[in-house]
């Protein structure tokens, strides 16, 4: 074997274990000082995830130091298997409250029958994301309205705080209540807020809210837990009531078992699908902000990839399903991080820190972690955003309340299906409804620069219009309408030329549309004709043996060429009475007597 084919062969390998492996594309870049940055960006978000993994724990329903295995195990795997050198997985306020809403009618949160069922929904949820990966299918989440989105984290807000609402004031609501019953349970017993509960709440909330205004780079919810773990030990939490965290076992994430039955996959199926598209949307957006600030070009599929992994693989590490996390990937740009090592220094140092500090959890007063999901569930209300698509768009404020809604009275999972659907349904009417505008040379403009129609005078044998829209068999019904109305004008128009440059695509019930509308015009005495069709549009028109049917005669290369054709076969009489005269072609056509006879 040559030398030239051995060098082949091995370049071949390499891109290949770079597509399997594409941890190996940035190992290449680690150095002394990118090591120095990511172990700095991973400490710092050691710091930021251990609160947030207690407190997102609670909205899952589960035990506070399953939020911690969430953030272990899963953003290492999503780190090498991703695509993003700054996105970082773990737990999620989202996601949380999605595995809360699809458990809870199941089994009681936090028994060991829930705990296992959230693994098994990971388990799941990262099949379906690995399939969708391995299938090469990353562009789905394009299809997922931002009105979905808007709406769906604006109401998951409003749960959060619903559920937060027994542990920050104390009082006793029954789990897995309704939206409206979980507040009406609330309202009857105001009279019995525990003050105690509540002035550990508000100092947790509080104190986060003014280190997070007066210093952005330290560790505020930590803080906030802190200060309010003091209050309640000044309080007197036996004494008044208020609830512990409890000591968290110092140990690494415990190996466990999903629930690999046939009636359990059935059971979950629906939320499974609900959280791998949600997780996917997420984590998608979140590393395509991200790389936009550091010039980095995101693969969406390897994201799927890189999500399925680490949710399967997580299932089996104690770890509930887990995306990207858009404040911990941000931090996590912004503190320097160079490479995906960053999140595998932050996983062990959080493991050092859950080793070091887990009897010191025993302290931890639940109403401060209601206190600061209070603070978390405000900043996921994106009012820039809801303001903007009100203003800009009917349908769209449509998707977003509807979603909103639907977040708030229905099942969790469903919304997000509602959501994607309505998203679906107004693509597909714009797709079917291609904007038709008709169009007239400009008379003023030496170029004769084709103009929409306004108020401008139109020949009255010829009709030019552009279609802007692919011509598919959910459009064809707008279409014809269109062609219709032209056909019943009175003076009837009938040679009429598509200008075709904004058709991108065309199929075979668009094709055999026109050979309909052709053969409509010819009936009246006249044509349809195309112009400036793209090589696409020309090419499907040719292997159907539609231009044949068309007639070959009626597909011009320009608009010029169309009206250079057409116009001098247009009726003399008319021609002679028209007081429109647009085209240059028009100076060669009989006037009226008047224009024609000799002065005296």
């Amino acid at each position: 074997m040559k030398l030239a084919d051995l060098a082949l062969i091995a370049a071949r390998v390499r891109q290949l274990a770079r597509g399997l492996l594409p941890f190996l594309r940035w190992s290449g870049r680690i150095n002394g000082s990118t090591l120095r940055a990511d172990l700095v960006a991973g400490l710092t978000g050691a710091a930021i995830v251990l609160p947030q993994g207690v407190a997102f724990a609670l909205i899952a329903g589960l035990p506070p130091v399953y939020g911690l295995y969430a953030a272990m195990v899963p953003p290492v795997v999503a780190g090498l298997f991703g695509s993003s050198l700054h996105l970082v997985s773990g737990p999620t306020t989202a996601l949380s409250i999605v595995v809360f809403s699809t458990l809870s009618p199941l089994a009681t949160p936090g028994s060991p029958e829930y705990i296992q069922l959230a693994l098994t929904l990971a388990f799941l949820a990262g099949l379906i994301q690995l399939g969708l990966g391995v299938a090469r299918l990353g562009m789905l989440t394009n299809f997922v309205s931002h009105s979905v989105i808007v709406g769906f984290t604006a109401g998951a807000a409003i749960l959060i705080v619903t559920s937060q609402l027994k542990h920050f004031f104390g009082v006793e609501i029954p789990p897995g209540e309704s939206f409206l019953h979980t507040w009406e349970d609330f309202l009857v017993q105001l009279d019995q807020i525990n003050w105690s509960a509540t002035l550990v709440g508000a100092t947790a909330l509080l104190a986060t809210l003014a280190v997070t205004l007066w210093r952005r780079t330290w560790p505020a919810m930590l803080i906030g837990m802190v200060l309010a773990s003091v209050v309640a030990a000044l309080l007197g939490p036996e004494a008044n009531h208020i609830r512990l965290v409890g000591e968290l076992p110092r140990e690494l994430p415990p190996l466990s078992a999903p629930a690999l039955t046939l009636g359990t996959f059935s059971m979950l199926s629906t939320g499974a699908l609900a959280i791998a598209m949600l997780g996917l949307v997420e984590a998608v957006s979140i590393a395509r902000s991200v790389a936009l600030k550091s010039n980095q070009r995101i693969d969406s599929n390897q994201e799927f990839i890189g999500q399925g992994l680490a949710n399967t693989i997580g299932s089996f590490f104690s770890a509930y399903p887990s995306s990207g996390s858009f404040t911990r990937s941000g931090i996590n740009h912004a503190a320097g991080a160079r490479t995906p090592l960053a999140a595998l220094f932050a996983a062990g140092a959080l493991l050092g820190i859950l080793l070091l500090i887990a009897p010191l959890a025993a302290w931890l007063p639940i109403p401060a972690m209601a206190g600061i999901l209070f603070l978390v569930a405000t900043r996921l209300v994106d009012l820039h955003h809801i303001r903007t698509i009100v203003l800009a768009s009917k349908r769209e404020t449509a998707v977003l309340a509807t979603t909103f809604l639907a977040t708030l009275f229905v099942k969790l999972e469903f919304a997000i299906y509602l959501g994607v659907l309505l998203s679906l349904v107004l693509y597909l009417l714009r797709t079917s409804r291609p904007n038709i505008t008709t169009l007239v040379p400009d008379t003023e403009d030496p170029l004769r620069v084709m103009l929409p129609v306004s108020s401008r005078p139109e020949c009255p044998q010829l009709k030019l219009i552009r279609i802007d829209g692919s011509l598919f068999f959910g459009a064809v019904d707008h279409v014809q309408r269109a062609l219709q109305r032209i056909r019943d004008r009175v003076p009837l128009q009938r040679h009429v030329v598509i200008i075709g440059s904004g058709i991108n695509f065309l199929d075979v019930a668009g094709a055999e549309m026109l050979v309909q509308e052709g053969e409509a015009q010819r009936r009246i005495g006249g044509g349809l004709y195309i112009a400036k069709a793209k090589g696409e549009v020309c090419r499907m028109l040719l292997r159907g043996g539609y231009i044949e049917r068309f007639e070959d005669s009626h597909v011009f290369s320009s608009k010029a060429a169309a009206i250079a054709t057409l116009v001098p076969s247009l009726d003399d009489t008319t021609c002679a009475n028209c007081q429109a005269r647009i085209f240059r072609e028009c100076a060669t056509r009989p006037a009226a007597q008047e224009e024609l006879a000799a002065p005296a």
